[in-house]
């Protein structure tokens, strides 16, 4: 890699650790994009091309994340909604199902046992949502038969 591409690549990890950290805040692709030193066009194309999703679907990705833990604990659908920054309960709604196969609802009322046996680190990894026909990176090695 050249210098300028490892510059890129950090710039790029800032604005990747703002989605972590407040993905629950009103974020859009311009507050990211200052954030990676980059115009909005610019950084949507060079974050797709690192991590193989765009920005919002990243954001989207930690909101839905987040949701399906606060579900397990037994939060309402409404309310896991509101607390990681969703504003529509029907898009969030939607988003849920598409990327968990499963309604916030019936994900909510299904048994997770298992999970809350296991440490939160260990759980994080696990129940992490893959987007179906998902072109992240990384995918084949955490799935290699899929």
């Amino acid at each position: 890699m050249t210098p300028q591409e490892l510059e890129n690549l950090a710039h790029l990890r800032r604005a990747r650790d703002l989605i972590d950290r407040d993905y629950a805040k009103p974020l859009d692709v311009p507050t990211m994009a200052q954030r990676a030193l980059m115009s909005p066009a610019h950084f949507s194309r060079r974050f797709r091309a690192a991590y193989g999703e765009t920005p919002y679907s990243y954001l989207m990705m930690r909101r839905i994340e987040r949701a399906m833990a606060l579900l397990r604990e037994g939060v309402s659908v409404t309310d896991a909604c509101m607390q990681v920054g969703c504003t529509s309960l029907g898009s969030f709604s939607s988003r849920f199902s598409e990327i968990v196969g499963e309604s916030p609802t019936a994900y909510r009322r299904r048994e997770h046992h298992a999970v809350n046996a296991m440490p939160s680190c260990v759980a994080k990894a696990h129940t992490r949502p893959v987007r179906r026909g998902s072109s992240r990176i990384g995918e084949a090695q955490r799935h290699p038969a899929a």
